[in-house]
């Protein structure tokens, strides 16, 4: 979480950029929701899959999927004037989990996207910010030909603590994803102050 001033004419603008994570499964679109709400050309740092990688990298749901992400993605979004949000899209394998404690350092919340034909995919995203009480919300990403499951019905099969918001989205689009991202910063929001209540009274 950063603040940086600037002197406007005759009146000073604190603009506040917080930092979240964008999690899942791999290849449940965490690269495409970064870019596709990005106002920045997006960094990435994807690699082609190779035959070394098959044994480790299920690829049955994602047969079409070309390359994987070893480090991070990055962007940006304005949300509104003097509130920027610095994405930081997780790689999703096992193998590159080492990589989270790093990326999650001053993070306000994190998106863990899912994909309901392996929803079991997103459990450890799950976990893992539920073990560090990093706020989250549960972001499905509705992928054309995979059953529809109503909100309700994921926080179930997930087994999310009560009042995890969980959203339908399409990673494509730039106002869904947005959306989902102004979702985690109202909760994230509202978690915190919470929190610090809880530690003063």
């Amino acid at each position: 979480m950063a603040s940086e001033h600037s002197e406007g004419a005759g009146a000073d603008t604190t603009a506040l950029a917080l930092k979240i994570l964008v999690a899942g499964g791999f290849g449940v679109g965490k690269t495409t929701l970064v870019g596709a709400v990005s106002e920045i050309r997006p960094l990435r740092t994807e690699e082609q899959l190779s035959e070394l990688g098959e044994s480790v990298d299920d690829l049955g749901a994602v047969a079409q999927k070309t390359t994987t992400t070893v480090a991070m993605d990055f962007g940006r979004i304005t949300i509104r004037s003097g509130l920027s949000l610095y994405l930081f899209g997780t790689p999703g394998q096992d193998r590159f989990w080492f990589l989270w404690d790093e990326l999650s350092q001053g993070a306000l919340g994190a998106v863990v996207l899912a994909d309901t034909r392996r929803l079991e995919d997103c459990f450890p995203a799950v976990d893992y910010f539920e073990h560090r009480r990093i706020p989250f919300v549960v972001a499905v990403n509705c992928f054309a030909g995979a059953r529809s499951y109503g909100a309700q019905d994921v926080s179930r099969a997930l087994d999310l603590d009560r009042g995890t918001p969980v959203v339908l989205c399409d990673a494509r689009d730039r106002d869904s994803g947005k959306e989902v991202l102004i979702r985690l910063v109202e909760y994230a929001g509202r978690m915190h102050t919470a929190r610090l209540l809880d530690s003063v009274g």
